[in-house]
Protein backbone atom coordinates (compact mmCIF):
# COMPACT_ATOMS: atom_id res chain seq x y z
CA UNK A 1 0.00 0.00 0.00
CA UNK A 2 1.60 3.30 -1.01
CA UNK A 3 2.28 5.93 1.55
CA UNK A 4 -0.48 8.73 2.69
CA UNK A 5 0.35 12.45 1.22
CA UNK A 6 2.00 14.51 3.58
CA UNK A 7 -0.32 17.15 4.12
CA UNK A 8 0.48 20.51 6.09
CA UNK A 9 -2.30 23.15 6.55
CA UNK A 10 -0.86 26.77 7.74
CA UNK A 11 -4.03 28.40 9.96
CA UNK A 12 -4.92 30.57 12.44
CA UNK A 13 -8.09 29.84 15.01
CA UNK A 14 -9.24 33.05 14.52
CA UNK A 15 -9.44 33.25 10.44
CA UNK A 16 -13.01 32.63 9.47
CA UNK A 17 -11.50 31.27 5.77
CA UNK A 18 -9.38 28.96 7.67
CA UNK A 19 -12.86 26.80 8.73
CA UNK A 20 -14.31 26.83 5.67
CA UNK A 21 -11.37 26.09 3.77
CA UNK A 22 -11.48 23.13 6.79
CA UNK A 23 -14.64 21.92 5.33
CA UNK A 24 -13.92 21.85 1.88
CA UNK A 25 -10.65 20.13 2.12
CA UNK A 26 -12.15 17.23 4.24
CA UNK A 27 -15.02 17.03 1.20
CA UNK A 28 -12.10 16.50 -1.50
CA UNK A 29 -10.90 14.20 0.75
CA UNK A 30 -13.73 11.83 1.07
CA UNK A 31 -14.65 12.52 -2.64
CA UNK A 32 -11.08 11.56 -3.81
CA UNK A 33 -10.65 8.29 -1.46
CA UNK A 34 -6.83 10.01 -0.73
CA UNK A 35 -4.75 8.35 2.23
CA UNK A 36 -3.38 11.47 3.83
CA UNK A 37 -1.22 12.62 6.94
CA UNK A 38 -2.25 16.16 8.13
CA UNK A 39 -0.31 18.39 10.26
CA UNK A 40 -1.56 21.41 11.22
CA UNK A 41 0.83 24.51 11.23
CA UNK A 42 0.96 28.22 13.15
CA UNK A 43 0.29 31.43 11.27
CA UNK A 44 -0.56 34.35 13.30
CA UNK A 45 -2.93 36.71 10.92
CA UNK A 46 -2.97 39.68 14.26
CA UNK A 47 0.24 38.97 16.93
CA UNK A 48 -0.32 42.19 18.02
CA UNK A 49 -3.91 41.41 19.04
CA UNK A 50 -4.12 41.59 23.02
CA UNK A 51 -5.89 38.88 24.81
CA UNK A 52 -8.81 40.43 25.49
CA UNK A 53 -9.47 43.03 23.00
CA UNK A 54 -11.74 46.02 23.73
CA UNK A 55 -14.35 45.76 21.16
CA UNK A 56 -16.58 44.43 18.47
CA UNK A 57 -15.41 41.94 15.93
CA UNK A 58 -16.44 44.61 13.72
CA UNK A 59 -14.48 46.89 15.52
CA UNK A 60 -11.56 44.83 15.09
CA UNK A 61 -12.01 44.68 11.12
CA UNK A 62 -12.37 48.01 10.75
CA UNK A 63 -9.53 48.65 12.51
CA UNK A 64 -7.09 46.17 10.26
CA UNK A 65 -8.79 47.02 6.89
CA UNK A 66 -9.27 50.64 7.14
CA UNK A 67 -13.00 50.78 6.54
CA UNK A 68 -16.09 51.43 8.03
CA UNK A 69 -17.86 49.39 11.12
CA UNK A 70 -20.54 48.56 8.31
CA UNK A 71 -18.42 47.43 5.69
CA UNK A 72 -16.65 45.39 8.54
CA UNK A 73 -20.40 43.42 9.08
CA UNK A 74 -21.20 43.54 5.56
CA UNK A 75 -18.44 41.25 5.40
CA UNK A 76 -19.11 38.87 8.25
CA UNK A 77 -22.25 38.63 6.80
CA UNK A 78 -21.00 37.41 3.84
CA UNK A 79 -18.29 35.04 5.61
CA UNK A 80 -21.27 33.82 7.77
CA UNK A 81 -23.17 32.74 4.49
CA UNK A 82 -20.59 31.04 3.39
CA UNK A 83 -19.90 29.18 6.12
CA UNK A 84 -23.68 28.03 6.61
CA UNK A 85 -22.86 27.09 2.99
CA UNK A 86 -20.41 24.34 4.59
CA UNK A 87 -22.74 23.56 7.74
CA UNK A 88 -20.63 25.99 9.62
CA UNK A 89 -22.81 28.23 12.20
CA UNK A 90 -20.56 31.20 12.79
CA UNK A 91 -22.19 33.75 15.61
CA UNK A 92 -19.93 36.98 15.08
CA UNK A 93 -22.08 38.36 17.51
CA UNK A 94 -20.13 36.63 20.09
CA UNK A 95 -17.01 36.10 19.14
CA UNK A 96 -14.12 36.86 21.20
CA UNK A 97 -11.65 38.29 19.36
CA UNK A 98 -8.02 37.86 21.08
CA UNK A 99 -4.43 36.77 20.63
CA UNK A 100 -3.90 33.08 19.46
CA UNK A 101 -0.32 31.89 20.24
CA UNK A 102 -1.42 29.98 23.17
CA UNK A 103 -4.03 28.10 20.96
CA UNK A 104 -1.27 27.91 18.42
CA UNK A 105 1.07 26.28 21.68
CA UNK A 106 -1.71 24.07 22.69
CA UNK A 107 -1.96 22.53 18.89
CA UNK A 108 1.95 21.73 19.20
CA UNK A 109 1.13 20.23 22.59
CA UNK A 110 -1.99 17.93 21.56
CA UNK A 111 -0.07 17.24 18.13
CA UNK A 112 2.64 15.56 20.42
CA UNK A 113 -0.01 13.64 21.67
CA UNK A 114 -1.59 12.30 18.97
CA UNK A 115 -4.48 14.84 18.92
CA UNK A 116 -4.01 17.80 17.20
CA UNK A 117 -6.89 17.45 14.57
CA UNK A 118 -9.25 17.12 17.67
CA UNK A 119 -8.38 19.97 19.13
CA UNK A 120 -8.10 22.09 15.83
CA UNK A 121 -11.91 21.34 15.32
CA UNK A 122 -12.51 22.27 18.43
CA UNK A 123 -10.68 25.24 18.90
CA UNK A 124 -12.26 26.32 15.94
CA UNK A 125 -15.91 25.24 16.89
CA UNK A 126 -15.21 27.09 19.97
CA UNK A 127 -14.13 30.41 18.20
CA UNK A 128 -16.34 30.54 15.51
CA UNK A 129 -19.51 29.16 17.12
CA UNK A 130 -19.59 28.85 20.85
CA UNK A 131 -18.38 32.18 21.65
CA UNK A 132 -15.40 30.91 23.55
CA UNK A 133 -12.55 32.91 24.83
CA UNK A 134 -9.13 30.75 23.02
CA UNK A 135 -6.97 33.13 24.47
CA UNK A 136 -7.00 32.40 27.80
CA UNK A 137 -5.19 29.42 29.62
CA UNK A 138 -8.36 28.44 31.26
CA UNK A 139 -10.34 28.16 28.46
CA UNK A 140 -7.74 26.58 26.61
CA UNK A 141 -7.26 23.86 29.01
CA UNK A 142 -10.82 22.94 29.17
CA UNK A 143 -11.17 22.48 25.97
CA UNK A 144 -7.69 20.56 25.89
CA UNK A 145 -9.49 18.32 27.80
CA UNK A 146 -13.00 18.04 25.56
CA UNK A 147 -10.71 16.49 23.09
CA UNK A 148 -8.77 13.79 25.72
CA UNK A 149 -5.42 15.76 26.58
CA UNK A 150 -4.31 15.83 30.15
CA UNK A 151 -5.22 19.30 31.79
CA UNK A 152 -2.38 19.47 34.29
CA UNK A 153 -0.30 19.05 31.45
CA UNK A 154 -2.11 21.16 29.26
CA UNK A 155 -1.72 24.09 31.90
CA UNK A 156 2.30 23.78 32.35
CA UNK A 157 2.98 23.42 28.55
CA UNK A 158 0.97 26.54 28.34
CA UNK A 159 2.71 28.00 31.32
CA UNK A 160 6.19 27.22 30.72
CA UNK A 161 5.52 27.94 26.46
CA UNK A 162 7.47 24.98 26.00
CA UNK A 163 6.15 25.08 22.35
CA UNK A 164 6.97 28.50 21.50
CA UNK A 165 9.77 27.60 19.89
CA UNK A 166 7.80 25.21 17.03
CA UNK A 167 5.18 28.05 16.73
CA UNK A 168 7.90 30.35 15.70
CA UNK A 169 9.60 28.13 13.46
CA UNK A 170 6.03 27.45 11.63
CA UNK A 171 5.87 31.36 11.56
CA UNK A 172 9.37 31.13 9.76
CA UNK A 173 8.58 28.59 7.59
CA UNK A 174 5.68 30.31 6.25
CA UNK A 175 7.81 33.37 5.60
CA UNK A 176 10.73 30.70 3.52
CA UNK A 177 7.33 29.27 1.50
CA UNK A 178 6.25 33.19 0.32
CA UNK A 179 3.02 32.25 2.76
CA UNK A 180 0.99 35.89 3.56
CA UNK A 181 -2.40 34.69 3.91
CA UNK A 182 -4.12 31.39 5.16
CA UNK A 183 -5.62 28.80 4.85
CA UNK A 184 -2.59 27.26 2.60
CA UNK A 185 -2.27 23.91 2.26
CA UNK A 186 1.35 22.41 1.34
CA UNK A 187 0.95 18.92 -0.23
CA UNK A 188 4.40 16.66 -0.01
CA UNK A 189 6.52 19.84 0.41
CA UNK A 190 6.12 20.63 -3.53
CA UNK A 191 2.53 21.66 -4.15
CA UNK A 192 0.80 24.54 -2.66
CA UNK A 193 -2.98 25.44 -2.36
CA UNK A 194 -3.65 29.34 -1.39
CA UNK A 195 -6.91 29.60 0.04
CA UNK A 196 -10.40 27.93 0.65
CA UNK A 197 -10.52 26.69 -2.67
CA UNK A 198 -13.74 24.41 -3.89
CA UNK A 199 -13.08 20.78 -3.28
CA UNK A 200 -12.62 20.27 -7.16
CA UNK A 201 -9.51 22.43 -6.46
CA UNK A 202 -7.80 20.35 -3.67
CA UNK A 203 -9.01 16.77 -5.58
CA UNK A 204 -6.78 18.10 -8.40
CA UNK A 205 -3.59 19.07 -6.51
CA UNK A 206 -3.75 15.71 -4.44
CA UNK A 207 -4.34 13.98 -7.40
CA UNK A 208 -1.50 16.18 -8.87
CA UNK A 209 0.62 15.32 -5.88
CA UNK A 210 -0.14 11.55 -6.01
CA UNK A 211 0.62 11.15 -9.36
CA UNK A 212 4.15 13.23 -8.76
CA UNK A 213 5.60 10.13 -6.62
CA UNK A 214 6.02 8.24 -9.76
CA UNK A 215 9.50 7.93 -10.53
CA UNK A 216 10.29 11.52 -12.25
CA UNK A 217 12.85 14.41 -12.38
CA UNK A 218 12.00 16.69 -8.91
CA UNK A 219 8.18 19.24 -9.57
CA UNK A 220 9.11 22.43 -8.76
CA UNK A 221 7.40 24.51 -6.07
CA UNK A 222 3.66 25.10 -7.53
CA UNK A 223 0.69 27.41 -6.03
CA UNK A 224 -2.56 27.12 -7.26
CA UNK A 225 -4.83 30.26 -6.21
Amino acid sequence: MSEPLKVEIWSDVQCPWCFIGKRRFETALATSGEDVEITYRSFELAPDTPVDFDGTPADYLSDRKGISPDQARAMMAQVTEIAAEEGLAYDFDHVHQTNTVLAHELLHHAKAHGRQAALKERLLAAYFEEGRHVGRVDELVALAVEVGLDGDEARAALTDHRHLPAVKADVAQAVAYGIRGVPFFVIDGAFGVSGAQTPDVFEAALAQARAARQPQPGAAFGVTS
